[in-house]
């Protein structure tokens, strides 16, 4: 992945060639002369096969490749449950609730909202929406607030359920022994960087790689007092090649 920024044009290509041969024979590399010459004389990959049916009232649906210009570039959010936007209750001891990162059409979890943004311009044949957002930067503030008069302990956790769109309250996982054992053919769903702040002044850079319907350990655990609140900060860059849906998990796992 690249960030880049420039008052003019930029230019970028993605090639590929069979290597050229030297006089004896053996295999060398391209030289700039040769690369320079794919770039103007070769032809464009084929168009991917089929069309995109990603489209609202569209049967089936079909999710087709991302590639093209999405709309957008970051998503900032302060989490909040109360009208004023100033804090986020904890649940109670043992409880926990979840906030949906990436959607995607017919995969919502229940909730009917598609966290996909539309795209301002793509190549033929492909999808219409930036399907994860792909590299698109999370940056996210949970103000964790203890309405209680104990001193409570949260876990902040990241997962990766599985896709499932019937209205419940419930997230779907497999057991962890399950994820444990999974094959390296077995599609990994999330694999990427997470960087964890805390109002304290903890950070931590976490390389997440998750699989179908596998639940996440504590990103960060956060010991709140009585009637206080603690921010705690969640930033990413959703990687390409991965594949939603993703959620943030509040837990509050004990009284002390």
């Amino acid at each position: 992945m690249m960030r880049l920024s420039s008052a003019g044009p930029i230019y970028v290509a993605n090639l590929i060639m069979n290597a050229p041969f030297t006089t004896r024979g053996t295999e060398r590399k391209p030289s700039l002369k040769e690369w320079l010459d794919l770039l103007n004389n070769g032809g464009l990959p084929v168009p991917a096969i089929g069309l995109p049916l990603d489209r609202e009232g569209i049967e089936p649906t079909v999710f087709s490749r991302v590639a093209g210009v999405s709309q957008g570039s970051q998503w900032q959010a302060q989490i909040t449950d109360r009208p004023d936007g100033e804090y986020l209750t904890i649940p109670g001891v043992g409880e926990e609730f979840s906030y949906i990162l990436s959607t995607i059409h017919k995969i919502t979890l229940g909730r009917g909202q598609v966290q996909s943004a539309p795209m301002l311009l793509r190549y033929p044949n492909t999808a219409y929406f930036a399907h994860a957002n792909y590299g698109i930067e999370y940056s996210l503030t949970l103000p964790l607030y203890n309405n209680t008069e104990e001193t409570k302990t949260v876990n902040l956790s990241f997962a990766s359920p599985l896709k499932d769109s019937e209205p419940n309250d419930k997230l779907l996982f497999l057991p962890m022994r399950d994820c444990a054992a999974r094959t390296l053919r077995e599609r990994v769903f999330f694999r990427g960087t997470v960087r964890v702040r805390t109002e304290d002044g903890d950070r931590s850079y976490l390389h997440l790689v998750q699989r179908r319907g596998q639940d996440g350990v504590a990103l960060a655990t956060v010991k709140i007092p009585p009637s206080q609140s603690k921010r705690v900060y969640i930033e990413f860059i959703y990687p390409p090649d991965c594949t939603p849906p993703q959620v943030i998990t509040v837990k509050t796992v004990d009284r002390s």
